[in-house]
C-alpha cells in the first residue's frame, strides 16, 4: 500500500460512517468517468437486469412503478 493510500484510509476512518459512504459513492463516480462507453453500457445492462430480477421477486409491476412516479411528481410522496 502506498503512502497516499494509507493517508486516504486514515482520513476516511476519521469520518462519520455516513460520510464514509459518501466518499465511496464519489470514488465510484470518478471511476465511472474513466470507463469506456462500452463498459458503461455493460454496467447499465447488468444493473437493469438486477433491477428487473428484484422487481419480479418483490412483485413490483410496471403499473406500480408508474403509480409511484405519478405520486412523486404530484408531490404526494
Amino acid at each position: 500500500m502506498t503512502n497516499l493510500e494509507k493517508t486516504i484510509l486514515l482520513e476516511l476512518s476519521s469520518l462519520p460512517k455516513s460520510h464514509q459512504a459518501d466518499v465511496l459513492t464519489y470514488i465510484r463516480f470518478l471511476r465511472l468517468g474513466l470507463a469506456s462507453d462500452d463498459e458503461i453500457e455493460k454496467r447499465f445492462v447488468a444493473s437493469l437486469k438486477r433491477i428487473r430480477v428484484r422487481a419480479k421477486k418483490l412483485k413490483i409491476t410496471p403499473r406500480d412503478i408508474e403509480k409511484e412516479i405519478r405520486a412523486v411528481r404530484a408531490g404526494t410522496r
